[in-house]
């Protein structure tokens, strides 16, 4: 059994939809952890019911949050306290709090460890038929359209496989934006609430994704070629 030592952070991956996705190692190591920030308490005791696990301490650590968690928990690594950190969802950091956190840790001189696992931007494009030799992963498309349209622009050229996550508020938007900037024959794969109960993912032309995902519900992810 691996040594949980102490004033060292654990950054933990966490399932995007199957909870039978958690490592072995992960599922070992959390139960000896002192202290575990989580981004929803809610959300994590979900998790960690379903494995039966008990933390002495569990603290929400999210985007509005996370500065104010940091001299607390470098008291805590300080102390010698064993600390983990996860996201709702997936590899924490990645499109999600904890690179604040992650930040100041190191900063202070303190080890981090990383405790790998699911990663919605991994699982995509594992199934997307697409090249993964390289790739830019570009998470979500600014809000405002003046700079979601300078972002796609500075993208049109790029030879690597695209990667980009979106909600179910803007998915029909992001998908014309892609179709008018990179070009409606592009190649893309848009992966639909991955690894959960209603998993859907299609492939096929930017095109044709615009008319897939009218009316869809869910969390994607859309992994489309590079210009070629």
């Amino acid at each position: 059994m691996e040594q949980v030592k102490g004033g060292h952070l654990y950054v933990i991956a966490t399932p995007i939809g199957n909870l039978e996705d958690l490592t072995h190692r992960a599922v070992s190591l959390l139960p000896r952890l002192d202290l575990l920030l989580v981004e929803d308490t809610r959300r994590a005791r979900v998790l960690l019911n379903h494995y039966h696990i008990a933390v002495p301490t569990l603290w929400s650590c999210f985007e509005g949050n996370e500065h104010r968690r940091i001299p607390g928990v470098l008291r805590a690594l300080q102390e010698g306290k064993a600390v983990g950190l996860l996201s709702d969802a997936g590899t924490p950091t990645i499109s999600d709090p904890g690179y604040r956190m992650v930040h100041a840790v190191r900063e202070a001189g303190f080890p981090v460890v990383p405790v790998p696992g699911p990663s919605a931007v991994i699982a995509a494009l594992s199934v997307s038929g697409l090249p993964t030799d390289r790739f830019v992963f570009e998470g979500f498309l600014p809000r405002t359209a003046g700079k979601r349209r300078r972002r796609l622009e500075a993208l049109q050229d790029d030879p690597r496989t695209l990667v980009f996550y979106e909600s179910v508020h803007r998915i029909e938007r992001t998908l014309q934006e892609l179709r008018d900037h990179l070009g409606a024959h592009r190649r893309v794969f848009v992966g639909r609430e991955l690894t959960k109960q209603h998993e859907e993912g299609f492939y096929g032309t930017l095109e044709e994704a615009v008319r897939w995902c009218a009316h869809k519900k869910g969390e994607f992810v859309i992994v489309v070629e590079g210009r070629s």
